[in-house]
């Protein structure tokens, strides 16, 4: 590693932690314990966990448990791009040192999407729909209501339609990552 490569990553890691360390002073000072919104996102977390241990189709568990991981991490990742890009921010966070929401993006978004299909599932209804559906109510409802709330802010020109096109890809590939999961699971007696 040349000289000028040590420096430049010497003060990436330096402005790293200078950044680190002003999330926790905020985080302490604006979104902990003491704070409604800090109770609202520990709800975000627990209530749709609680929820689905009770709802979730048990002959179908590792199916949708996987479909759900699979959302999961697509959202984490659109999640995680847009904050890092500025496209929007979370002002209060579970843990500060994260760009994302943990809350929306571990429990509350995947959860969601779970009990959705499960639901599309059980009777038969188209998938597709169903999440354009639900991707134009947390797009156009659920986060203006966060906006509203100051519980979420759009920036550099992002909009309730990128989110939608965020939340509707997300439905998109999870559902292509598990489709192929059950092709192979499929054809694992053909080979």
């Amino acid at each position: 590693m040349g000289n000028h490569q040590k420096e430049l990553l010497d003060k990436i890691q330096s402005l790293q932690l200078e950044h680190t360390k002003a999330w926790l002073h905020y985080w302490l000072n604006y979104s902990s314990f003491h704070t409604w919104q800090f109770w609202l996102n520990i709800g975000f977390l627990i209530v749709p966990l609680v929820l689905l241990y009770f709802v979730i189709d048990r002959n179908k568990a590792f199916f949708l448990g996987f479909y759900g991981y699979s959302t999961h991490v697509w959202y984490v990742y659109i999640d995680a791009y847009g904050a890092s890009q500025g496209y929007w921010l979370f002002p209060y966070k579970l843990i500060p040192f994260l760009p994302v929401s943990f809350a929306l993006d571990v429990s509350f978004a995947p959860v969601s999407y779970m009990l959705i299909y499960q639901w599309v599932l059980k009777h038969k209804k188209n998938y597709y729909l169903y999440m354009a559906l639900y991707s134009a109510f947390m797009s156009f409802i659920f986060k203006p209501i966060m906006v509203a709330a100051e519980l979420f802010q759009l920036n550099r020109g992002a909009s309730y339609l990128t989110l939608f096109i965020g939340y509707s890809s997300v439905a998109l590939i999870a559902k292509w990552i598990t489709n192929i999961f059950i092709h192979l699971k499929k054809t694992a007696g053909n080979l």
